[in-house]
């Protein structure tokens, strides 16, 4: 799968610089120093790596992938770096400036591919629709709003797949001596993600009629693909703290719509969720991780089995609350 060149203005200026920096990286033997946002990222590169080397994950162990602050080590890491693979701004935009500061190194930011999806089209759909997008949101949410893309589009596996392609061209850009070995192992693990996904989606089948409610808007990916109905968020935005006026027509929407659960998320204060159903019958489920934070070992390493584990780990929770008594 050849990688386009990106349309966004937020990221031309990485794919630039990363051409340049690519054409150099080609006469290495060996992989580059290879540098990710958040441990879903981190899981695919390792998957395609394989044993040839270990991916930097930048987010630690229980981090919030939306608000972190790079320490000194890892701001020089990745100016060391040789790719820097990652979500992309919107995802994360503490990154931001490092990317665009990279001298060597480049920056692959995935979900700007156009072959991305996104529930209702492609990233290139999603860019013409933006600015109308802008204008649905309540101002209390509004500053921490994606500009109508939500970025958590590795919680669809398809996108999973598409970007260990997009990984493996890039690998084998940067060190084509081991092209054959990126291009097989992004092979296999699509076919696990395939396994991955066909077993999702016998599982949630049961539960696909059932609605329920989360933290944050960052789900619509992974119940747009699996078929489940779109989930109630508490907050619109990234971490946003949602107003008393907004709490209280989300009770009575959760209400009004039977709603039978709804789901805390790793990094974020349960709190607000116990206040919101207090005196009701809605069960609070377990912690939601979108990105993984709660499940890696801590090493700062990537995890080839830690991106089925995230999808399987929504999976099972969401399934476990929904279709208890």
């Amino acid at each position: 799968m050849r990688i386009p060149s990106l349309s966004r203005p937020a990221t031309m200026a990485f794919a630039l610089t990363g051409m340049t920096a690519l054409t150099a990286l080609t006469a290495r033997a060996e992989p580059p120093l290879i540098v990710t946002d958040i441990p879903a990222t981190g899981s695919l590169v390792q998957q395609v790596l394989g044993d040839l080397g270990d991916v930097q994950v930048l987010l630690p162990a229980g981090g919030n992938a939306h608000h972190y602050q790079l320490r000194p080590s890892q701001a020089a890491s990745l100016q060391d770096a040789g790719l820097l693979i990652w979500v992309g701004p919107e995802l994360t935009p503490w990154l931001a400036r490092a990317a665009e500061s990279l001298t060597q190194g480049v920056s692959l930011p995935l979900l700007a591919l156009p072959q991305t999806q996104h529930p209702g089209g492609t990233a290139e759909d999603h860019d013409h629709a933006a600015h109308d997008h802008d204008h649905e949101h309540d101002t209390d949410d509004h500053d921490q709003d994606h500009g109508g893309i939500d970025p958590h589009a590795w919680l669809d596996p398809q996108n999973g797949k598409l970007w260990l392609a997009a990984i493996a061209e890039a690998l084998a850009k940067a060190d084509p001596e081991h092209a054959a070995t990126y291009t097989e192992n992004a092979r296999l693990g699509a076919q696990q993600i395939d396994q991955t996904s066909a077993a999702l989606t016998a599982e949630l089948a049961s539960v696909a009629g059932q609605r329920f409610a989360v933290f944050h808007d960052a789900y619509g990916h992974f119940t747009g693909r699996f078929g489940l109905q779109p989930a109630i968020a508490l907050a619109l935005g990234d971490a946003a703290t949602p107003s008393a006026a907004r709490l209280s027509a989300i009770r009575d929407e959760m209400l009004a719509g039977d709603i039978r659960c709804i789901f805390p998320e790793t990094g974020h204060d349960p709190a607000v969720i116990e206040s919101l159903i207090d005196g009701t019958d809605i069960r609070i489920g377990d912690m939601l991780d979108p990105a993984g934070a709660s499940l890696v070992t801590g090493n700062g390493t990537g995890d080839k089995q830690l991106y089925p584990a995230i999808l399987q780990g929504l999976g099972q929770t969401i399934t476990g609350c929904l279709s208890s008594e």
